[in-house]
Order: C-alpha cells, then structure tokens, then sequence
C-alpha cells in the first residue's frame, strides 16, 4: 500500500499525518479550525484516501500557520505515498458542481510543482477558517507534493465554493495517483520525473 506517515513541530505548529492512496476514504481530521477539517475529511472521501490529521497550533494568534503547515506536510506525505511517481497515470481532472458553485481541477503528479488557482470568496472567513488561506494551502501543498494544479471555482456561496474546489482536487488527484496496469516506469518520455 502506497503510504507515508509524517510529522513536523515549530513553535507555531505541531502536525502529524498519515496518509495511505489507496484506501477507501476514511478519515480522522483534527486542526481546531472546524471548517478546514470539514474541507480535510471531504478532500479524503473523494479522493479515497485514508487520512489521519492531527494538528496543535497557534489558533490564538489567527488560522494561517494551522492551516499552510498542515498543507505542507499533506503534500510531502502525498510526494512520499507516490514514491517514484511510476505505474500512475500522472494526470488528471475533474469538473465539480455544488449548487450554485462549479470548481474545476486538473493536476500533474509527475513532480513539477506549480499552482494557478483562480478562487473568488464571497466572504473573508467560513466560520473560524479565513477564505484568503485556501488559495496559500493549495500552493503550498503544490510546492511539497510536486503538483502542478490548475483550479478555478466560482459561485454565489464561499462554503459551496470551497467544497466544490476541494471535491474537484481531490478528484483530480485520484485519477492522477491511480495505477495504470498499462505503464511501466514513469509517463514522460523523458524516462524520468
């Protein structure tokens, strides 16, 4: 099984992640930033993803250190799940609607991190969750996991687009991470990532 558990502590945060891509979508999320575990567990069930989050941070400062060192380390333990990034079948996307809300993803796992993310919020903050900290969370998880990430979303209500968005990534992920029984070694002609 294709897994990594991970851990990192500063004296901002201290985050522990296990992560297992070929599961069956369960999770046991825990931030103390009620509406990013909301966005963490539904990230898991779309993906299939086996996820365990448990973070301690500085919440009485605000959300960002919480929520950007938990996506660091969601993505160094998405980039040591996937290992040598051979077998998969690199690439994927997907379109998702929430009501009102449409969120698109397509992602690149082959090891090039980079994220154009095009999310407009309604509001500045989803409960104690600030709507500026998604597009950083997605970067930053980009630039650990080695994903290129390409995401728009848009609609009327910031909960139906957030969920919309991280439905649309989780997504996208999973087709990218899936084995292909047709490849052997990398999918670039290059031969490597």
């Amino acid at each position: 099984m294709r897994s990594a558990d991970v851990h990192r502590s500063t004296s901002e945060t201290k985050v522990q992640i296990s992560l297992a891509l070929d599961g069956t979508g369960r999770s046991d999320i825990s931030t103390g930033v009620g509406f990013f575990d909301h966005l963490l567990t539904s990230f898991a069930h779309h993906g299939l993803f086996d996820l365990t989050v448990a973070v301690e941070g500085d919440l009485d400062i605000d959300d960002h250190h919480t929520v950007e060192d938990t996506a660091l380390m969601l993505g160094a333990a998405f980039a040591e799940a996937i290992g040598e990034r051979a077998g998969i079948h690199r690439f994927g996307s997907a379109a998702i609607p929430m009501d009102e809300a449409l969120a698109t993803a397509s992602v690149d796992v082959g090891g090039r991190p980079y994220a154009v993310i095009d999310v407009a919020f309604t509001n500045p903050s989803i409960g104690n969750f600030t709507t500026e900290n998604f597009a950083h969370a997605l970067e930053a998880f980009a630039r650990t996991s080695g994903t290129t990430l390409h995401l728009t979303a848009s609609g009327a209500n910031s909960h139906h687009i957030a969920e919309a968005a991280i439905k649309a990534v989780a997504r996208a992920l999973r087709a990218a991470v899936e084995l292909d029984d047709r490849r052997d070694g990398v999918a670039s002609t290059k031969g490597a990532t």
